[in-house]
């Protein structure tokens, strides 16, 4: 399959670019930059730079494809998705090419065992995505919608690296983010891009996959690995972790979730199988 993907160099994109190549699919990958260019060209996609907020020019692209994986974000709200769910609906009307398009965990709040069928509750910072995603998915567009977890790479790269990087206390404890209860519901690079592939195979469309490992551990959790049996962790406060982080970022990180990603198993044969965020910054710390 020809599949265009934005996104192709963060954190999920390089794994889902990596991914898509190894099950043989041919990629064109849109970039804002010679620098981003050389990059996935390294990794074996064609390159293309562009504007993804011209949408006109965007529809132009995705009518050459065979299918689209969008993981792109310029965090500015919805004005980028809105732009690339104009061009998917424009440049893949009348067909039934397959389109992944990423939401997110936050959506729905605090929850013990979150499902794709929950009411969603989200904080401020992911509000503005009720819009785009009930366009495309509302939509004639075979479109699917991802929405992962926390998302980690290799040695807890991603979110999980605020964790090691906060302040610490006159006796060298590390400040968790917030009390540190809240657990954080998570998923590997790897296993997440397999999830997208898959996805872009086998969906039907017109639904939604929460990308969940299953693994949920807890912040204090999470920081005791960082600290390692000779450190030590302290509780911080929800105003500490608003002023080091944001209010809006920082109300997100306080979320006390857990999901099991069921629904993507049960349907797709998704298996999740990297190494826990625990084990991987437990490895990280040497």
């Amino acid at each position: 399959m020809r599949v265009l993907l934005t996104g192709g160099t963060g954190l999920i994109g390089t794994a889902t670019l990596a991914a898509l190549l190894d099950s043989g699919h041919e990629v064109t990958a849109i970039v804002r930059s010679n620098e981003s260019a050389a990059k996935v060209t390294a990794h074996g996609a064609t390159a293309v730079i562009g504007d993804l907020s011209d949408s006109t020019w965007l529809a132009t692209k995705l009518r050459e494809v065979d299918g689209a994986i969008h993981l792109a974000t310029d965090n500015q709200g919805p004005a980028l998705d809105d732009a690339v769910v104009d061009a998917v609906i424009n440049g893949f009307a009348g067909t039934d090419k397959p389109y992944v398009h990423t939401g997110g965990i936050w959506v729905w709040g605090s929850g013990a065992d979150i499902s794709e069928d929950d009411a969603q509750n989200p904080p401020a910072i992911t509000a503005w995505r009720a819009g785009p995603e009930g366009r495309i998915l509302g939509s004639d567009i075979k479109a699917t919608l991802i929405a992962p977890a926390v998302v980690y790479g290799p040695g807890g790269a991603g979110i999980p690296s605020l964790l090691a990087d906060g302040p610490r206390d006159a006796d060298g404890a590390l400040e968790l983010i917030g009390s540190g209860d809240q657990h954080w519901t998570t998923v590997s690079t790897g296993d997440l891009a397999e999830l997208y592939v898959i996805a872009l195979e086998r969906s039907d469309g017109h639904t939604t996959y929460i990308g969940a490992s299953g693994e949920n551990p807890t912040v204090r959790e999470l920081g005791e690995a960082i600290a390692g049996p000779s450190g030590a962790v302290v509780a911080g406060s929800d105003s500490s972790a608003r002023e080091r982080l944001g209010e809006a970022f920082a109300d997100a990180l306080l979320l006390d979730q857990q999901a099991r990603g069921s629904k993507a198993r049960s349907e797709l044969g998704w298996e999740p199988n990297g190494r826990s965020l625990v084990a991987e910054l437990t490895a990280a710390r040497g």
